[in-house]
């Protein structure tokens, strides 16, 4: 399976990236070493959007917290830099699709990351990472 992850991102050129104790959603919770993963710096945190694809050289999920009944889970993850976006693709160029039941790539990535604009790691269609490896 693929990710996405969006985060607040300070280098959106960087060849590597650590990101910790991220919330996951939507099977996020399940990446490991070796997966792919497509990188967006946060719009909320000043970023652009897509920035890379790359795989994931380290994944821990983080334990959860004694007597607070329902967390998210959360996940510590490294990233390596397999290629950088060519394009811009954000909030911006998925806000129109919102009608959440066309089984739309962009329609699944807008649900998954603007919906709830909070920073995540996401799991993708495979029909999600052929429309994202269009970029590349």
């Amino acid at each position: 399976m693929a990710y996405a992850i969006k985060a607040a991102v300070r280098d959106v050129r960087a060849k590597t990236f650590a990101f910790a104790a991220q919330k996951t959603m939507y099977g996020g919770k399940h990446v490991r070493e070796g997966d792919t993963i497509f990188l967006f710096a946060s719009e909320n945190e000043g970023g652009p959007g897509l920035i890379a694809r790359g795989v994931v050289t380290s994944s821990e999920a983080v334990a959860k917290k004694d007597g607070i009944a329902r967390q998210t889970p959360r996940v510590s993850v490294s990233i390596r830099v397999t290629a950088f976006a060519k394009r811009p693709l954000g909030r911006n160029q998925l806000k129109q699709f919102t009608d959440w039941d066309n089984g739309e790539p962009e329609t699944e990535l807008n649900f998954k990351f603007y919906r709830q604009a909070t920073n995540k790691i996401v799991g993708v269609s495979d029909e999600a990472v052929a429309f994202l490896s269009r970029f590349f």
